[in-house]
């Protein structure tokens, strides 16, 4: 039996309900981490999830990817270019989910090679993405591709 084939891919619009599933279990899953209920208040995507995907496909400015096994998607990442105030762009992932059931296969590792691809195509100088306190699979997986904290954000709540 052949191996599983794993591969990187812009969505289409045939693609989008699975994508939104997909968005809906990142989502979830990252509403449990330490900071995620305040990431659900402020950085989720809002409002109807699709829609907000279907205007991610129409962008010059944004890259909607599927991951796949053989053809099967199992995953997506979103990335965007950012001009920042000197001209210069940035690349932010904003998205980057595989099913659980998926990962450590190299679905994930050819979605971020898909994105950072895209960026450079657009001249990007640098690539972004955001990462939760204590989760160590994500910050060790963007680790890997070279993204390295830059910054860190730090909140107090008062209620």
């Amino acid at each position: 039996m052949p191996a599983p084939h794993e591969a990187a891919r812009p969505a289409t619009e045939a693609d989008l309900g699975a994508v939104a599933a997909l968005a809906a279990a990142a989502a979830d899953e990252k509403r449990e981490q330490k900071g995620g209920p305040l990431w659900w208040r402020r950085e989720r995507r809002q409002g109807e999830v699709t829609e907000g995907l279907r205007a991610a496909l129409g962008s010059p400015d944004a890259e909607l990817a599927v991951g796949t096994i053989d053809g099967a998607v199992i995953g997506y990442a979103l990335a965007r270019v950012e001009r920042l105030a000197d001209g210069g762009l940035l690349g932010v992932v904003d998205d980057i989910y595989v099913d659980p059931e998926a990962r450590a296969v190299g679905v994930g590792e050819v979605l971020m090679d898909h994105l950072l691809a895209w960026c450079r195509d657009r001249g990007c100088f640098g690539v972004d993405s955001l990462a939760l306190p204590g989760d160590r699979a994500t910050k060790n997986f963007f680790e890997s591709f070279g993204l390295v904290a830059r910054a860190i954000v730090v909140h107090k709540p008062l209620q």
